[in-house]
């Protein structure tokens, strides 16, 4: 199988050289490598109604195209497992029997070899939360147009539909910390949204974890928000170990310390998909000029 001519052909350059190393061993060990991303903000644009998100249209046929090139794909996000597999329409797909999808910050998993989502049991604090949200938003004068989303092991605060959404997000950012701990949950901020969520699962300890499993080489991680910090550091610590990874923002304005960590920032999903377009060429091209002969 060829390069097709329709799609990006000219992989950006990363602009640090832990970056362009982390590129260049992507490509010359596709076999090992992880193609690690966020759902939303990065795979899938950021919408008003969280219910409404999808994945980019370019986001499935680009990830089948590099599926059988690399090692796995993994699709880290908070969302449930489930909803991010079909959200995305990532089951029965093609060139992705090698993905999973790492829920709820890894505490939820689907395999596409399986179909199947495992889970432990729920933390008892994400129900009393749930129970006692409503009535605590309205007690300290939340702003109109705060609402709240039910993720199943976690519950979201939501500040994006309210007249000034940063101003709301701010003057809820201590109580819901302080109603968070006092049920053993923590709140992990994100734009315009505040999840509260049981300690111990965050992007970094879910990525990190499935690279040791699948004793990974190279990695390519791309998110758009603070909630990716923390893999954008199980990448870093990696790299400081010798072991390659490329980071990726998916550009955006509301994240700056994301894009000032990033190797490389992109212009939203429409960016992301074109990078993974540009790479499954640049592995294709690799691969006819290795095997011209070869079938496919």
């Amino acid at each position: 199988m060829g390069s097709n001519p329709g799609k990006p052909r000219d992989l950006p350059t990363p602009t640090t050289a832990e970056g362009k190393e982390g590129l260049a061993a992507l490509l010359a060990e596709p076999g090992r490598a992880v193609i690690a991303l966020d759902f939303d903000g990065t795979l899938a644009p950021i919408v008003p109604d969280p219910d409404s998100a999808r994945a980019h249209p370019g986001a499935v046929p680009a990830l089948a195209r590099l599926g059988p090139r690399v090692g796995s794909i993994a699709v880290v996000t908070g969302r449930p497992a489930g909803v991010a597999v079909r959200y995305g329409g990532f089951a029965g797909v093609p060139g992705l029997e090698r993905l999973v999808v790492l829920g709820h910050y890894g505490a939820e998993r689907w395999d596409a070899a399986s179909g199947e989502v495992h889970a432990p049991a729920p933390h008892p604090g994400v129900d009393a939360v749930r129970a006692e949200l409503p009535g605590f938003l309205d007690r300290i004068g939340a702003w109109g147009g705060t609402w709240i989303e039910d993720k199943g092991r976690a519950v979201a605060v939501h500040t994006r539909r309210t007249e000034d959404p940063q101003a709301a997000f701010e003057a809820l950012r201590e109580p819901v910390a302080e109603l968070a701990a006092q049920h053993g949950l923590i709140v992990e901020p994100g734009r315009a949204v505040l999840e509260l969520r049981p300690p111990g699962m965050d992007k970094g300890v879910a990525l990190n974890d499935y690279l040791r499993e699948v004793h990974a080489g190279p990695v390519l991680y791309a998110g758009d928000d603070l909630g990716d910090l923390a893999a954008f550091g199980a990448v870093e610590k990696r790299r400081a170990a010798g072991l390659p990874g490329l980071l990726v923002c998916s550009g955006n304005e509301e994240v700056a310390e994301l894009a000032a960590r990033a190797d490389l920032v992109v212009d939203g999903p429409a960016g992301v998909v074109a990078l993974l377009d540009a790479l499954a060429n640049a592995l294709e091209d690799a691969a006819v000029k290795a095997w011209p002969d070869a079938p496919g």
